[in-house]
């Protein structure tokens, strides 16, 4: 907890829930900045797996790597919303984590390219056992949450090892252990939490501010991502300008769309129960991911409009169309959907079908473009009669 004057280490005690003013700490928005970087080593070798035909191996890639990333975030997240001390050995372990999220994504291009996942694993498991480390320290100083603090420890460490003994299989049985290892890492919270000492004080404001400030950045690198496609079609040369500069303002009114729908009802209401919460946090998975790919699938519609994508024009649709229909549910189905009835129910699902048509058409992007408008004037309009919940 921040004080006058930082201590080099301060008793880790669980924060109260209904602490007021509870915002994002300096470190909290540094972490987001420099895992964003591991996003963005993702969202690159998508871009080209799908811009030179190769989808499901690009797509399948992608999903992996990006778990590690959304993983590791996300436990961060929530230990520091209940135990964040801010003083110098919490700032330092942080940091730590940091370190092995750069790792990750310095590892995300041979995992790609040559189905290497050395670094990937080496980086990750540096940002797993950090936190580790954390859970020690809670479970020294929180003598009511103790159990709880050490299952936590114990099951995050056990997984860890797993994943540097996957690294010894043979080829064969290296996604089938992925996959595995994937359901321990999400069992251990379920676990953790429902035992004696559970469940940790996690801040819904807080969490709900951090998965915000995600998804902002994640969009952000969504842009940067189309934006640079774009100035190196131009600067290129050799094909007509107005198609490009066509797409970039479709492109552009997707993100804004994006935006907009996240961030048009506040979530915190619904991190209720442990259940709720939990389902609402792991179900981010798809919102990030999809938000993510977003940025790779406006990158190819780029290259297939310059003529240098060896996709047809409706996969090229598609590359587009998949994530942001991913994304639009979701973020309906996490968000939206509790503070619906009657019509209101049916129009993102509508709207999803319809953006996942859009490619067996003409101009797919500007018709997905023109299709997420038409949720965000609903909004603005009908959903407007029913006003969030106070709390």
């Amino acid at each position: 907890m921040s004080s006058p004057v930082r201590s080099w280490i301060s008793p880790m005690r669980a924060r109260s829930t209904l602490e007021p003013h509870r915002a994002s700490t300096s470190l909290e928005a540094f972490f987001d900045l420099c895992f964003v970087v591991a996003v963005a080593a993702a969202g690159g070798p998508l871009h080209h797996s799908i811009a030179e035909g190769h989808v499901a191996f690009g797509v399948g890639h992608f999903l992996l790597v990006f778990f590690a990333i959304w993983w590791a975030w996300m436990n961060f997240t929530w230990f520091a919303s209940a135990y964040d001390t801010d003083d110098d050995v919490y700032r330092i372990t942080t940091l730590v984590q940091i370190a092995g999220a750069l790792v990750l994504a310095a590892g995300i291009e041979p995992a790609f390219d040559r189905g290497d996942f050395t670094v990937v694993t080496t980086g990750y498991v540096i940002m797993r056992l950090a936190l580790v480390g954390q859970w020690l320290r809670a479970a020294r100083a929180d003598r009511e949450r103790r159990p709880v603090a050490l299952r936590y420890a114990i099951g995050v460490a056990v997984v860890q090892v797993l994943w540097l003994l996957r690294l010894l299989l043979p080829d064969g049985l290296l996604l089938a252990a992925f996959l595995l290892l994937v359901v321990a890492e999400l069992l251990v919270p379920i676990g953790a939490e429902r035992g004696r000492g559970g469940p940790t004080t996690f801040h819904p404001h807080h969490i709900v501010e951090r998965y915000g400030l995600f998804t902002l950045i994640v969009l952000g690198e969504t842009v940067s991502a189309a934006t640079l496609a774009v100035r190196g079609a131009l600067d290129e040369g050799g094909h007509e300008t107005r198609p490009l500069l066509e797409l970039a303002v479709a492109g552009l009114v997707i993100v804004f769309a994006l935006w907009w729908i996240y961030f048009d009802r506040s979530a915190h209401n619904l991190l209720n129960t442990l259940r709720g919460s939990m389902m609402w946090g792991y179900g981010h998975y798809f919102i990030f991911a999809s938000a993510a790919a977003v940025g790779a699938g406006l990158s190819v519609a780029v290259d297939h409009a310059a003529g240098s994508a060896e996709i047809s024009a409706t996969l090229n649709g598609y590359a587009v169309a998949v994530p942001v229909a991913v994304y639009l549910f979701f973020v309906w189905l996490l968000h939206l959907r509790p503070h619906q009835s009657g019509v209101m129910l049916v129009v993102f699902p509508a709207g999803t079908v319809l953006i996942l048509l859009a490619p067996l058409g003409p101009e797919p992007i500007k018709v997905i473009a023109g299709v997420l408008v038409v949720p965000v004037a609903i909004s603005v309009t009908l959903g407007r009669r029913v006003p969030d919940p106070v709390g």
